[in-house]
């Protein structure tokens, strides 16, 4: 099939391209960037007043399946992500079983091929059952599929641990994604720590339960000369010994989400249950640390941490509620506030949102080169709309925008020269 894009804005960091062009896409793949290409064997999309970019790859998402496919599955998260302008998601092993076997690994990325919507990558799990004493067997998972290694939604709290992981990754060229949270300092813990959540009378997240344990990790991967992607950044503490490790040469990548830099803890007070997460919503002078943050490349990676939770788990007492988010949807309109507020340029909206990514976990993607395989997104940036989650691909509702006013949203997601979403 061959697809033609026809008018759009071509955007594309890793070969330095930013102008209005045609897009020939033929077997899959990109085969000519021009202006006033003519095949009449091709279908035309009119992308006039739009961008095209590389593929939106999210590298942190919770796809539930196998265990809590009533939650989300493979198939549901993956019309989410195209529905979102994502064609990869990479996904966390905190699944039942957890993904810390060769099957699980085989078994994901069956089902994935089954669904045939979008790319999905395992990220499988650093310890067995995510338990942090006993290192997953990692040449086995990386063989079976594996493009990393994290235990994420419990930080592994044995320094020894980290290390052998990091340096037993490293042997095999993948990557530790670290949570990065001291549970000793977390514990029952409900908001960000500070005088919102003094007034609101919750036990409050001190920022110190994050940045301690991120230093850490870079105390590692600098003694041991390897690598660590430190996922979910929400403090401006962490900000701070990141960008100060990156300095010094440490091989440090990190990731914030599209509800740390959108909102702060004032949000709470209403005591939305869809609002509670883990790293909590943080302080405004945190927001504005994200911001600057991705701004200056601290922040290497815009991810979703798109984590559904039924209404089992979210129409409850705050107390009791599950902690996450959903965020496939959402988080391209939200992440173009960025550019709008000139935080970023649309090159860089798309370095954090597909190149990066591509290049941390080391897939595909992130680029529009020619013979490279077309997995492309269509952003109308200016699109107005509003969030509805009972319309969503997910099978999750829980998301704090709902009903908010957004603008800009993916109208045309390809995968390897399909058409797997299309507005409309």
């Amino acid at each position: 099939m061959k697809l033609l894009l026809k008018g759009g804005r071509i955007i594309d960091p890793l070969r330095k391209i930013d102008k209005i062009a045609d897009l020939l896409v033929d077997g899959g793949k990109v085969v000519r960037i021009e202006t006033n290409i003519e095949d009449p064997g091709a279908d035309i999309y009119d992308a006039g007043g739009m961008w095209i970019v590389p593929g939106l790859i999210d590298m942190h998402t919770h796809l539930r399946e196998p265990g809590y496919e009533y939650k989300e599955s493979i198939r549901t998260g993956c019309e989410a992500a195209v529905a979102g302008g994502f064609t990869a998601v990479a996904c966390m092993p905190n699944t039942n079983p957890v993904n810390d076997t060769r099957s699980v690994t085989e078994y994901i990325i069956r089902q994935a091929a089954l669904a045939g919507i979008a790319r999905v990558y395992p990220v499988a799990a650093a310890t067995r059952g995510s338990e942090g004493r006993v290192l997953s067997e990692f040449g086995d998972l990386k063989e079976a599929g594996a493009v990393a290694f994290s235990d994420d939604g419990k930080p592994v709290v044995d320094s020894a641990v980290m290390r052998y992981a990091m340096e037993y990754a490293a042997s095999f060229g993948a990557l530790v994604i670290s949570h990065c949270e001291d549970a000793t300092l977390s514990a029952d813990g409900l908001m960000n720590e500070g005088r919102i959540s003094t007034e609101l009378g919750l036990k409050g997240i001190p920022s110190i339960a994050e940045d301690i344990p991120v230093a850490r990790d870079i105390a590692i991967a600098e003694y041991t000369g390897t690598s660590v992607h430190i996922a979910h950044v929400s403090t401006a503490g962490a900000v701070r010994i990141i960008r100060e490790a990156k300095k010094r040469g440490v091989r440090v990548t990190a990731e914030t989400a599209p509800h740390y830099f959108s909102l702060s803890d004032e949000a709470l007070r209403e005591f939305d249950t869809n609002l509670k997460m883990n790293p909590p919503l943080r302080s405004t002078e945190d927001v504005a640390a994200m911001k600057e943050a991705l701004r200056d490349g601290t922040i290497d990676v815009i991810a979703t941490d798109h984590a559904p939770h039924s209404s089992i788990e979210k129409d409850v007492e705050f107390e009791y509620a599950a902690n996450g988010i959903i965020g496939l949807e959402t988080s391209l309109a939200l992440s173009l506030n960025l550019v709008r507020e000139g935080v970023l340029s649309p090159a860089d909206l798309v370095r954090k949102m597909s190149s990066n990514p591509a290049a941390v976990l080391g897939v595909r993607g992130g680029t529009l080169g020619i013979g490279a395989e077309a997995d492309i997104t269509v952003i109308d940036p200016n699109r107005p709309w509003t969030v509805d989650v009972r319309i969503f691909r997910s099978k999750s509702r829980n998301s704090p925008f709902n009903g908010w006013k957004m603008e800009g949203k993916a109208v045309l997601t390809i995968v390897g020269g399909a058409i797997k979403y299309k507005e409309g």
